[in-house]
């Protein structure tokens, strides 16, 4: 089905691996379109409660290919075409995601990784804002990103110095949720994504939508988005199993309905 993406369903998690380790898993065009297909496929899959990126091999994601790249290429043409359907694609996914963070994330790699929900970090990871190297600013969502993380003076620190973040640095700053040891990592990246689809998925995919909308809402707007939602959350037959679970004293079982 795919060549530059592994993608397989397992206890309710779809995980995407990005699937060139002899290139760091750095972005091509092919890589691209695959990835924005597996996203597709994920989100539409009623089996699928929460999606995992990562990638094979000592690298997440280095960045876009630069052997593909020539002196005269139109880089704005190249995000409107190969990196916007792919990042729109993630932002639509109403599951949460998870970056599992295997090694370095440069690059467009690190703005993939910022655009994912949660990320967490094998003590091998690192962070890199490799752009203002070669005379590029952060580019596929990273600015957007990067301050609703880590605040405008630090995003503008990373940005502009373009200094790497080791997994522990990350870890300090907020960039991710938890570090993991090497040894057992793939252990900690199933573990963590098990427990996100236990969760009741249905308000998880709304919290998102609301977190999203409160940056460009009025206090007023963002009530009436809260009784919305809430409805919504309310008609879940996850939210009856809560209830009853509750009144019953025992741990709820989410179906994601």
């Amino acid at each position: 089905m795919f060549e530059t993406v592994i993608y397989e369903v397992r206890q309710g998690s779809a995980h995407i691996t990005m699937n060139r380790p002899e290139k760091l898993n750095a972005f091509n065009e092919q890589l691209n379109r695959e990835l924005t297909d597996a996203l597709r496929m994920a989100s539409g899959d009623k089996a699928v409660r929460t999606v995992v990126i990562t990638g094979a091999g000592r690298a997440f994601c280095s960045g876009e290919d630069l052997e593909g790249i020539g002196e005269k290429i139109d880089h704005g043409d190249v995000l409107r075409r190969r990196y916007n359907p792919m990042l729109l694609e993630l932002d639509r996914c109403e599951k949460p995601v998870l970056g599992a963070i295997n090694g370095t994330a440069a690059g467009a790699g690190m703005s993939l990784a910022l655009a994912c929900d949660f990320r967490i970090a094998s003590e091998k990871a690192s962070f890199f804002e490799a752009f203002i190297h070669v005379g590029l600013i952060p580019d596929a969502g990273n600015l957007y990103h990067l301050p609703r993380i880590l605040g405008h003076a630090k995003a503008m620190e990373l940005a502009v110095l373009g200094e790497k973040v080791t997994a522990s640095q990350a870890k300090e700053l907020g960039l991710v949720t938890e570090v993991y040891p090497a040894e057992n990592w793939q252990q900690k990246v199933d573990l963590f994504a098990g427990r996100l689809a236990a969760l009741p998925t249905k308000a998880a995919g709304i919290i998102k939508k609301n977190l999203k909308a409160s940056w460009h809402s009025s206090f007023e707007e963002f009530l009436e988005l809260d009784a919305k939602g809430q409805r919504l959350a309310g008609l879940t037959a996850d939210h009856k199993e809560g209830v009853q679970a509750f009144f019953e004293k025992r741990k709820p079982l989410f179906i994601g309905e």
